[in-house]
C-alpha cells in the first residue's frame, strides 16, 4: 500500500460517525447494510450519512451496490486487510509482528510478541 492510499483510509476513519459506520459495516460482513438500517444504528439523517459514507468510499473502504429501492453499503474487506498490513510492515519488525493466512478460514491473523503489546492489554486478557 502506498502512503498516500493509508493517509486517505486513516483520514477517512479519523472522524467518529465515519469510524463508527465503518466499524458497523465490518461487522454486517461481505453481504453489508442497507444505508437506511445504517442510518437508524447510528442515529443520524440520512444525508449527514451519506456524505460520511462518500468519504469511506473515496477512500476505498466502503463501495455500495443498488437492491431495488435501496444502496446497500459494505466494508471493503481487501483495503482493511492492506491497511493493516501497512502497519505491521512499517510500524514493527517482522521479529514483532506478522501478518499470514489463518489455516482454517478465509482470513488473515496478526500476530504480535510480547514486546508490542502495552502490560496494561497483557494483564487484562
Amino acid at each position: 500500500m502506498k502512503l498516500e492510499t493509508a493517509l486517505n483510509a486513516f483520514a477517512a476513519l479519523s472522524q467518529e460517525t465515519r469510524l463508527l459506520a465503518f466499524r458497523l459495516l465490518v461487522e454486517a460482513g461481505p453481504q453489508g447494510m442497507a444505508a437506511g438500517v445504517i442510518s437508524d444504528a447510528l442515529g443520524i439523517p440520512h444525508n449527514t450519512l451519506s456524505f460520511h459514507l462518500t468519504h469511506l468510499s473515496q477512500a476505498n473502504l466502503v463501495s455500495s451496490r443498488k437492491e431495488g429501492r435501496s444502496i446497500i453499503y459494505m466494508a471493503n474487506f481487501e483495503q482493511m486487510r492492506d491497511l493493516i498490513a501497512f502497519m505491521v510492515q512499517d510500524c514493527c519488525s517482522s521479529d514483532l509482528a506478522r501478518l499470514h493466512q489463518a489455516d482454517n478460514a478465509d482470513c488473515a491473523v496478526v500476530e504480535f510478541v510480547d514486546c508490542c503489546i502495552p502490560q496494561s492489554v497483557k494483564t487484562e486478557s
